[in-house]
């Protein structure tokens, strides 16, 4: 592997003594790394935290409430400017514009707009095109109110030798870890693992095993080289990386894709562990479905994490034994699979106790009991809308948001083509709704992913 000694910047609440290089961790080890890890993931009983979960633990965290919520947005032909965007709602709770779009910038063009993620000292979001592989940059510091483009990556496909459709963006020390979904050769779910410096320097390419090139992992059985999530455990130096399809399956309709034999034998089935620090793949599990978002549980001792197949709709547990060797099974299912629900994003609470899974074809969150991560439990669920996909929630866990756009030849016609992003608060019994934003009555287009911002981060 390619390493290049970038500066990680402490978050501001670490202090301003902490000094470490990407390099230095890579250096100092699983203790450097579980120090890091214990600072930048505080326990989940502190009430000021409010924070995103999914975030990486290499990350500068929120205090107090999340004040914006930066949306990375899908252009939509006959609606706006028809482009994509990163739009910016205010979810600060005194505000006079609380629950409303105070901020939007288009990129020009239509790119498939899917994934967004901050760089380490949070300065800086990245947001990618699964079509055209454009990887854009936003400084979200200056202004957190109203985030401008920064910088423009045009040559990812070059830069990776042969990797398309930046998916996760995904923050570690002085650089950014992003899944490619798909290649230039076929188009299909073949696909790798690639760094780029904060600066927007690419660094290097890590291709996902396949059966004829394993890169030392063993389960070749169960390989097949595709990509979608990526996740990280620093204090036992391991990383998940999950699988989905190619480029020529999540261009197509959505409808014809499902008459299509061949394209549904096109999705991937596996699940990756890999050595965190040297990126050495180490394990490939069968976890037959398309698993999607990979969680990791938060707690200083839970030594697990969680992903959902998307078309077999089953929860899937990777675990480490008391025996130190990793497996992967299901524990339960999501709805009824009969129906096919298709499972989308998922999101963890910080005490590990719960997890949220959105479905899309139905418009339902169903919440899930996770206290035995071995047996999980639906315990509530509600519909929010016609579709739905991506779930974000604060680390209090008091607050829910959800969006809707899955992909734009995936999304429903019609009438069920809702586009919106609906905020609630969160009791513990009941999700009661705060707020409505319709992307398309507001001419945005398709709210995809959601990301939190404060200005509480950079003030001095």
């Amino acid at each position: 592997m390619s390493h290049q000694e970038t500066p990680f910047r402490a978050p501001r609440r670490l202090g301003k003594h902490l000094s470490l290089t990407a390099l230095n961790l890579t250096s100092l080890g699983l203790a450097a790394a579980g120090l890091v890890l214990a600072l930048a993931a505080p326990p989940a009983a502190t009430p000021a935290r409010a924070d995103e979960t999914c975030q990486s633990p290499y990350m500068a965290k929120i205090t107090g409430n999340e004040e914006y919520i930066y949306v990375w947005t899908l252009g939509m032909e006959g609606v706006g400017d028809e482009s994509d965007k990163l739009v910016t709602i205010d979810v600060r709770p005194d505000s006079g514009t609380y629950g409303k779009v105070v901020a939007s910038v288009s990129v020009g063009g239509r790119h498939e707009a899917h994934h967004s993620g901050f760089t380490d000292d949070r300065r800086y979001l990245w947001a990618g095109g699964l079509d055209t592989s454009m990887i854009y940059i936003f400084d979200v510091h200056t202004n957190p109110g109203k985030p401008t483009l920064h910088k423009t990556i045009k040559t990812f496909v070059k830069d990776t030798g042969g990797a398309v459709g930046p998916h996760t963006f995904y923050a570690l020390p002085g650089r950014m870890m992003i899944t490619g979904l798909s290649n230039d050769k076929d188009h299909g779910g073949k696909s790798a693992l690639v760094e780029y410096g904060n600066d927007g320097a690419f660094i290097a390419t890590h291709w996902i095993p396949d059966p004829k090139d394993m890169r030392g992992a063993d389960g070749q059985a169960n390989a097949d080289g595709y990509n979608y999530d990526a996740r990280v455990l620093p204090r036992k130096n391991v990383m998940l990386s999950s699988s989905f399809t190619g480029w020529s399956n999540y261009m197509m309709d959505f409808g014809k894709m499902l008459q299509d034999g061949e394209a549904m034998k096109r999705f991937g089935k596996t699940v990756t562990l890999w050595d965190l620090h040297t990126r050495q793949p180490k394990q490939v599990f069968s976890v037959p479905g398309a698993p999607l978002e990979v969680r990791w549980a938060w707690g200083p001792n839970h030594n697990y994490a969680f992903t959902t197949t998307a078309l077999t709709s089953k929860i899937w547990l990777i675990k480490e034994g008391d025996d130190g060797k990793w497996t992967a099974k299901a524990v339960a299912d999501i709805g009824d699979p009969s129906k096919v629900p298709l499972p989308v994003d998922i999101s963890i609470s910080a005490d590990d106790t719960r997890l949220w899974i959105d479905t899309f074809m139905d418009g339902t969150a169903r919440l899930f009991d996770i206290s035995n991560p071995e047996a999980p439990k639906q315990i509530y669920q509600k519909k929010i809308g016609a579709q739905l996909n991506m779930v974000s929630q604060s680390w209090d866990g008091n607050r829910v948001y959800f969006s809707t756009s899955l992909l734009a030849n995936w999304d429903k016609k019609g009438a069920d083509n809702e586009q919106f992003v609906k905020g609630y608060d969160w009791d513990g019994q009941e999700l009661k709704h705060r707020f409505t934003v319709d992307f398309i009555k507001e001419g945005l287009g398709r709210a995809h992913l959601m990301r939190f911002g404060a200005s509480s981060l950079y003030s001095s």
